[in-house]
């Protein structure tokens, strides 16, 4: 793009927050529309569109900083990276899982379920039985998801027994269809972010551990504990992803990784991902920093020297008791705080992450967790 054009960006949370400072630096004009756009962690530091004609009329290209969204608005674009048919691939679990299948790649045994729940309906294998007959079918345990609109474990059920079917009572009659997943056994959880501009060129970041508590990520830690041959193997099939998607932007593919050994892709996200804000400290180029690059033409940025790094999320549960104690936290070495932001901390709510660079991943983890028990500490009175 010529210099002094516009990137719209398509939602206004904090991973458009982070790609807006990253434009900023880089003298990149910056728009973005979506919900409650004036008082956004994006609107805080990008132009606020209200209007949506408005928003596209104005931006040169337009990329997204979630799934869910109208790819039709994607389609109006000037220009769309990623485009409109990547996203609907991937806001869609039906479609993702479809694609992966196509295109050969290791994933969770799974079936579409396009069933009402309660209700008599037809699955795709035709069994015309309830939902909860086609997922004893299917096999128990198993792991129920919504094919869209779900994420931080939203709209997803672990059922393990007939007795955990009674969950799906509460379901409401919209909110299908489904995909049933088999529940494996978790060795780990891996994800790689991969940048990929418009001519074919890709790199991506070492590989992410990832660990999750109530079906939000925890903590991440990089380059993951894992032998060269996986880690390898994860990048290239990330890659290949990539390249199948005609991807223009970063995207992240989640792995699990067995407890027999198997590497599987879980899902894919079109855009920066919660395990790459490391890289921010981590790398020369962040996965913000190659979202821009990718979005308007330049060459991608460096990958490496990469230094081992943790990040641990902050969640509204921390200001229970007041605000936290950012000085205590911030007296650990090698910290850095990120705040999104946000008014309103509430539990499960993503108010910020903390960032540690040192020279091993799991020193990096100690000094991370350190920081983040701090927060829960009381600030010293003042003297006198």
């Amino acid at each position: 793009l010529p210099a002094g054009a516009t990137m719209g960006i398509l939602g206004t949370g904090q991973l458009g927050r982070m790609l807006a400072l990253a434009a900023r630096r880089m003298g990149v004009r910056v728009i973005t529309h979506g919900d409650d756009v004036e008082h956004s962690p994006c609107g805080q530091v990008a132009e606020p569109v209200a209007d949506l004609g408005t928003f596209l009329r104005r931006a040169d290209v337009v990329t997204t900083e979630f799934e869910n969204v109208d790819v039709a608005v994607l389609a109006a674009a000037k220009l769309a990276r990623p485009s409109g048919q990547l996203v609907g691939i991937c806001q869609n679990r039906g479609r993702e899982k479809a694609f992966l299948r196509a295109e050969g790649l290791p994933t969770v045994a799974h079936q579409l379920l396009d069933i009402a729940p309660g209700a008599s309906g037809s699955a795709s294998s035709g069994s015309g039985s309830s939902l909860r007959q086609a997922i004893v079918d299917f096999g128990l345990p198993a792991v129920l998801k919504t094919a869209a609109f779900g994420y931080d474990g939203k709209g997803q059920w672990v059922l393990r027994d007939r007795a955990d079917l009674d969950e799906l009572d509460a379901i409401p009659a919209n909110a299908g269809p489904f995909v049933v997943e088999a529940l494996v056994d978790l060795a780990l959880e891996l994800s790689v972010v991969v940048a990929r501009g418009g001519n074919g060129e890709a790199v991506c970041y070492p590989v992410m551990e990832n660990r999750h508590r109530h079906h939000i990520l925890d903590v991440s830690l990089a380059p993951a504990g894992v032998d060269a041959e996986l880690a390898g193997r994860a990048q290239k099939l990330a890659l290949q992803i990539a390249e199948a998607l005609t991807a223009v932007g970063v995207l992240c593919v989640e792995f699990f990784v067995t407890t027999s050994g198997e590497l599987l892709v879980n899902e894919i996200a079109p855009r920066p991902h919660n395990s790459g804000h490391l890289t921010i400290e981590a790398a020369p180029s962040s996965q913000f920093d190659q979202q821009l690059r990718a979005v308007c033409g330049l060459p991608l940025g460096a990958v490496a020297p990469f230094q081992p790094a943790a990040m641990a999320n902050l969640l509204g549960e921390l200001w229970a008791q007041g605000e936290p104690n950012w000085a205590h936290a911030l007296a650990v070495p090698g910290v850095t705080l990120h705040l999104y932001g946000k008014d309103n901390p509430r539990p499960g709510r993503k108010m910020g992450h903390l960032t540690a660079v040192a020279s091993t991943p799991h020193e990096a983890l100690e000094l991370v967790l350190d920081a983040r028990h701090r927060l829960g500490s009381r600030p010293a009175p003042p003297p006198g």
